[in-house]
């Protein structure tokens, strides 16, 4: 479903200033897998899930996706198989358009496209039923514009955008990390459920290193570019917040970074 083959990221290569984002990356998501991410500041995540989605292409290195090479693929011609939820809430959606609006251009994202009207009778109809999911009363707002909507419920939005179209694979980019804990909780509730509908393959990076135990059946731990700690679903159903952090210390020697991940 997915695999990355030995990626390599460098950036301001050559410069005072060079970086080595992601170094020699082997991974691999078996369909319906939901493999969380957790590191430092700095370890690499982002980077991945922009090497993923082709915001940046790898240095070296392939991405394969439903046994295609993507690796030079633009991101635009990805997004017919990658669904993407970010952190900010204000992305991801348009706020100037109406709720029906957005989802007709997510509903069309990998379908061809045509001049005829992006919002027939039965597409509202079907637009309800999938907005009645979310429990938010959205279903009777159709018209409103993103824009006016909560953080929480422009998430919840965002997150239902990414997958009713049922994407090759599901990015989860710290989604949750801008919200307060109960419209949190909400977002982390929707998505186990979706996942679960769907049985979507899906990668969550989340600083939250309870939310990283609870969610998914897979779990992998970042340090430097490099993924440090492979943890299988037998494995994981043991593991606790102090154990991770041993194995941080263990593996590394030191203890890790002092950032939100030991404060979530």
């Amino acid at each position: 479903m997915l695999h990355l083959n030995r990626i390599n990221k460098v950036f301001n290569e050559g410069t005072p200033d060079e970086k080595v984002a992601l170094d020699d990356i082997e991974l691999s998501l078996r369909s319906g897998d939901f493999v969380t991410v957790i590191g430092s500041n700095g370890a690499g995540k982002s980077t991945l899930m922009n090497i993923i989605s082709g915001v940046l292409l790898p240095d070296l290195g392939s991405v394969h996706i439903d046994d295609h090479d993507v690796s030079r693929v633009s991101e635009y011609k990805r997004s017919r198989l990658i669904g993407r939820v970010f952190q900010d809430p204000m992305a991801g959606t348009a706020p100037s358009m109406t709720i029906e609006e957005n989802l007709a251009m997510a509903y069309s994202r990998n379908r061809p496209r045509t001049l005829r009207s992006g919002v027939t009778k039965a597409r509202r109809k079907y637009f309800k039923e999938v907005l009645e999911t979310l429990h938010l009363g959205l279903e009777n707002r159709l018209n409103a514009r993103v824009g006016l909507l909560s953080g929480g419920e422009r998430q919840a939005l965002s997150l239902l955008m990414a997958t009713f179209t049922e994407p090759s694979i599901l990015l989860l980019d710290e989604h949750t990390a801008a919200l307060d804990p109960s419209r949190a909780e909400l977002i982390t509730n929707l998505t186990k459920e979706i996942v679960g509908n769907y049985q979507l393959t899906t990668m969550m990076v989340t600083h939250n290193m309870q939310q990283a135990i609870d969610l998914g059946n897979r779990l992998i731990m970042m340090d430097k570019g490099q993924i440090i700690l492979e943890v299988s679903e037998e494995e994981k159903k043991n593991l606790t917040v102090e154990g991770l952090l041993q194995e941080f210390q263990r593996i590394r020697g030191s203890k890790m970074a002092s950032d939100r991940a030991l404060l979530s």
